[in-house]
């Protein structure tokens, strides 16, 4: 273990579950839509757009629905916005979930997850069973820093910081895991050791190589 890792903090879609990427690459090929079309309609205005007004809690999902939409057919393929928001949420990684309880039992564990005020709790689904094992999981953090609560969403770096202290931690001696290049680039200037998940099996390979905790 590096002797100086004092917490890991998690992003929730697309690390403990499977990516939402994958179900809009699933919705663009049944719906005759080009690859990336609708992280392409996210990404473009990232911090004013529909998507970022969701997660920051300034929409309701009804005027995301139109916003989306609007959004999407002036990039050229109309896309309803509640069409996006049921394929939210992902499938838990076991293997994940387990790799945090070891974290958990050596280190402080956080989460910083930007999500959207839909479904029941954190997990973003209306499924009553899928609900319950999110909220299982999410009992496992010491801290959780929902965006959809908060008000503030990642990339903005005060979101990190408030992490950090709540945990009362230096960033220094954090590792911070995501999926996206641009929630950890904050991340990293902070003096975070930072993990990009491509694929849960590289998690679970570089979390273990970085903390040293070879039951992961």
């Amino acid at each position: 273990m590096t002797a100086k890792i004092e917490a890991v903090i998690w992003d929730f879609g697309g690390v403990i579950t499977s990516s939402p990427f994958d179900a809009f690459s699933q919705y663009e090929m049944a719906n005759g839509l080009p690859r990336d079309f609708i992280r392409s309609v996210n990404a473009r205005n990232g911090d004013t757009n529909a998507w970022a007004q969701l997660e920051r809690s300034e929409v309701t999902a009804g005027e995301f629905d139109a916003l989306f939409k609007a959004e999407s057919a002036a990039l050229g393929h109309e896309v309803p916005g509640r069409d996006i928001l049921d394929l939210l949420s992902g499938a838990i990684r076991p293997a994940v979930v387990n790799a945090l309880r070891v974290c958990g039992s050596h280190v402080k564990v956080g989460c910083i997850t930007n999500n959207a005020p839909i479904g029941k709790g954190a997990s973003m689904t209306s499924d009553e069973d899928k609900a319950e094992k999110v909220k299982a999981v999410m009992e496992l953090f010491d801290h959780v820093i929902e965006s959809s609560k908060l008000g503030i969403r990642k990339p903005d770096p005060r979101i990190y910081e408030l992490m950090c202290e709540s945990l009362e931690v230096s960033p220094s001696r954090c590792v911070y895991l995501d999926d996206l290049g641009i929630n950890l680039k904050p991340a990293r200037a902070m003096g975070m050791t930072t993990i990009k998940v491509l694929s849960e099996n590289q998690l679970l390979s570089d979390l273990r190589r970085i903390t040293g905790f070879e039951e992961i």
